[in-house]
């Protein structure tokens, strides 16, 4: 398995700093997190561009919720798309579903040509939707779509843990052959079992901000995520077993 990925959540460009210097491997960028993070402007994006060297995913989000709105809605968000891939942006994080749950299979069209055929992450639209497996296999296929942001449920990986470790055994699957990166009430005792069914990238925001939302990144617990992650999965192979007295016992 490749290293995992540790992708922090950012909203300015000190928070960008902090992350880097933790050991992040990619970024987040968005704004007002009350909202749950909504599409960063055009000069937040260049001063984070400026301040890192590390990838960055930027938000495409006008509103809170996971609806897409009104069409001209979509067409103000393709338009802060195209205002940002000309600042320098190619990578982003989109998702929208219909009032139904499905997926809004338009809006997600219309964004992903806007941003032209660059990466994206659909993000946790997929643990509110109405049907998992419909959504994955309605957007299966999507130019740029490498990537779902999931907790496995709206409720946080807590409850979703179950669903995550289903989903990444089926990975290469069509409607699976996206990366899964898990985020959401995320705990680093959850990595083991996370890790040990095959899944290498991990979300990040709260948990590496201390004093909250209100204060900046803390690298020092950004470098703690990257330690936790670096640390070798333990093989179980199928080996001769050692004689009784020596075997240990296995780690949950």
């Amino acid at each position: 398995m490749s290293r995992p990925i540790v992708e922090v959540i950012a909203l300015t460009a000190d928070d960008a700093i902090a992350a880097q210097a933790g050991g992040a491997d990619r970024l987040e960028l968005v704004t007002d997190m009350a909202a749950d993070g909504l599409t960063p402007s055009r000069e937040t994006f260049a001063a984070v561009r400026a301040a890192v060297s590390v990838p960055l995913r930027v938000m495409l989000r006008a509103d809170a919720g996971f609806t897409a709105g009104e069409p001209r809605d979509t067409d103000r968000l393709c338009s802060a798309a195209q205002a940002l891939r000309a600042e320098g942006a190619h990578e982003f994080v989109l998702g929208f579903l219909d009032t139904g749950g499905g997926p809004d299979l338009a809006a997600v069209r219309q964004l992903a040509d806007a941003i032209g055929g660059c990466r994206w992450t659909f993000h946790r639209a997929i643990d509110h939707a109405a049907d998992r497996a419909v959504l994955r296999h309605a957007l299966d296929g999507l130019a740029g779509l490498d990537t779902y942001l999931t907790a496995g449920s709206p409720l946080g990986v807590d409850d979703g843990l179950p669903v995550l470790t289903t989903e990444a055994a089926r990975a290469g699957e069509p409607g699976y052959r996206q990366r899964i990166l898990v985020g959401g009430g995320l705990r680093l005792d959850h990595l083991p079992a996370l890790r040990a069914a095959g899944i290498d990238a991990f979300h990040v925001g709260s948990a590496v901000r201390p004093g909250g939302w209100t204060a900046p990144v803390d690298a020092a617990a950004v470098r703690t995520w990257r330690e936790a992650l670096d640390e070798p999965v333990p093989v179980t192979g199928r080996a001769a077993p050692a004689p009784a007295a020596a075997v240990p016992r296995a780690r949950r």
